[in-house]
């Protein structure tokens, strides 16, 4: 898909077609009046008709409008204009590429981006036109024999900005949004894929092809037999149940200077969670497949900022394994000796991502991290906290946390921040270990984080909670490729804050 912005007006396009937007009760947009006025009140003519009355989702394509240059003009109802922001905003958008896409138009002018979105600039509705975009048009085909795709399909997309000076940050805006689109793709397509496909083996493929392509990138594998040297006892202890060998990936992205701290993400990556001993339902275990996807979250933001060539450096480690019953899975009342030196009892081997976690958040110590964030599929308890449209949030750091929440907000990729209180850390505690890696039912988003912030006391680190936001079941069953976008945000928001420091 090709994305570009210009500055001009409705009827000297030349286009397949222009996408304009009209409000309820019709009352055509600003470009829209313009056109009319252009076209001797053709399309206010039809809009007094009944044809449109601008509700949202409704669409009207006209063809051969007067005295314009375009095929096709494409009407889309916003909803009432006091009532038109971000979210009305991505909905427009979404319906306008659908209906291009399914109407032969290979290219066209959208207007759509000059509408007044309730406290956000051209920069942001053109970089949410560019993601929004390319997430409707977002299908996962590769292993279907026959695919359907359109006949004509819309290559080009124009957006229009209302002056020239806006140009240049249109311009950036198309560059940060398809570097994040690009991110949510490849983390899409991770989680995904099945996992008799994707095992630990195939992200550290993935993670050591992204390194080949990319100068400025380092990756490196551990293997079983590092992680049980290093004595990494509780990542090992969910890895022994599967014939899939356990991996520790490690990319680095040295985009700034070379004794500058970095940035480090860690992504939670169990290929399959069958819960181990403590085995899972049936129904809808084959949706345990997306417990990797903290990793993909992880890795497909790793890839956006390496595409935006951001001055910073950053580490990504993915902790990946399968969780599998077998003869050698460890069971319930399992003490395990953590690379902390930090014994734990697993009471519960379906809390098995902490136990990855955790050993992981203390090998990235090595790298004198500036930040940590971990992400991972970590809890049911935060599905039932928040459903599926904000991420859980956790921190040591207040700061940090705060940074997050309004990247979230600036991505539209929400997070909601839960108490981290030293009470909690009591429900924790067993007669025969340190800990144990279960807290009990109340509270569990809360006391997965006590036991991962266990092990990051060295450094300032958060921890997002993406079970209930990571992927979506039902009809619409799919990965959603976040937190890419808070987290490309939050990388974007950094190094802005020290280019207006320096």
């Amino acid at each position: 898909m090709e994305f570009h912005v210009k500055s001009g007006s409705p009827e000297k396009q030349r286009s397949a077609c222009i996408v304009i937007g009209v409000f309820e009760p019709r009352k055509l947009s600003g470009v829209g009046e313009q056109l009319d006025q252009v076209s001797d009140g053709y399309i206010s003519n039809i809009l007094r008709r009944g044809d449109l009355e601008g509700k949202p989702g409704q669409v009207l394509l006209l063809h051969n409008v007067p005295n314009t240059l375009c095929d096709r003009v494409l009407l889309i109802g916003c909803g009432k204009e006091r009532d038109f922001g971000e979210a009305q905003y991505k909905k427009v958008i979404t319906k306008a590429i659908a209906t291009l896409n399914d109407t032969g138009s290979m290219e066209a002018v959208c207007f759509l981006s000059e509408l007044n979105v309730r406290g956000r600039d051209t920069h942001w509705k053109v970089k949410h036109a560019v993601e929004t975009t390319e997430a409707s048009l977002y299908t996962f085909d590769q292993l279907k024999s026959k695919t359907d795709t359109a006949r004509r399909p819309l290559r080009k997309l124009v957006f229009n900005v209302t002056t020239r000076r806006d140009l240049t940050i249109g311009e950036q805006a198309i560059a940060e949004g398809l570097a994040v689109a690009e991110g949510v793709r490849f983390a899409r397509d991770l989680a995904n894929m099945p996992p008799n496909i994707c095992h630990p083996t195939y992200l550290a493929e993935q993670s050591q092809a992204l390194a080949e392509k990319h100068d400025k990138v380092e990756c490196e594998v551990l293997e079983e037999s590092d992680m049980l040297e290093l004595g990494m006892g509780a990542f090992m202890a969910v890895a022994q149940g599967s014939a899939q060998p356990a991996k520790l990936i490690v990319l680095k992205y040295n985009g700034g200077e070379a004794d500058a701290a970095p940035i480090t993400f860690v992504g939670k990556g169990l290929t399959f969670d069958s819960g181990g001993i403590s085995i899972k339902p049936s129904e809808a275990m084959d949706e345990m497949k997306y417990d990797m996807g903290g990793a993909a979250g992880v890795l497909g933001s790793f890839l956006s900022v390496v595409q935006l060539n951001l001055p910073i450096n950053l580490v990504v480690a993915v902790a990946a394994a399968e969780n599998m019953p077998g003869g050698h899975a460890c069971r319930p009342g399992d003490v395990v000796t953590s690379m902390s030196g930090q014994t734990i009892e697993i009471l519960n081997t379906d809390a098995e991502g902490r136990l990855v976690l955790c050993d992981t958040l203390s090998y990235i110590e090595k790298y004198n991290p500036d930040v940590v964030i971990d992400v991972a599929t970590l809890t049911g308890a935060c599905v039932i906290a928040l459903g599926a449209h904000a991420t859980g949030l956790l921190s040591n750091h207040n700061p940090l946390a705060h940074d997050l929440l309004n990247a979230g907000e600036t991505a539209d990729d929400r997070a909601w921040r839960l108490p981290l209180w030293e009470e909690y850390q009591e429900q924790l505690s067993t007669n025969f270990a340190d800990m144990a890696n279960i807290g009990g039912r109340p509270a569990g988003t809360i006391t997965a984080a006590c036991f991962l912030s266990r092990f990051t006391k060295k450094y300032q680190w958060a921890h997002l909670d993406i079970a209930g936001t990571a992927w979506r079941g039902g009809k619409d069953k799919g990965a959603t490729g976040r937190p890419v976008p808070m987290l490309t945000q939050y990388v974007i928001d950094r190094v802005n804050s020290k280019a207006s420091k320096d």
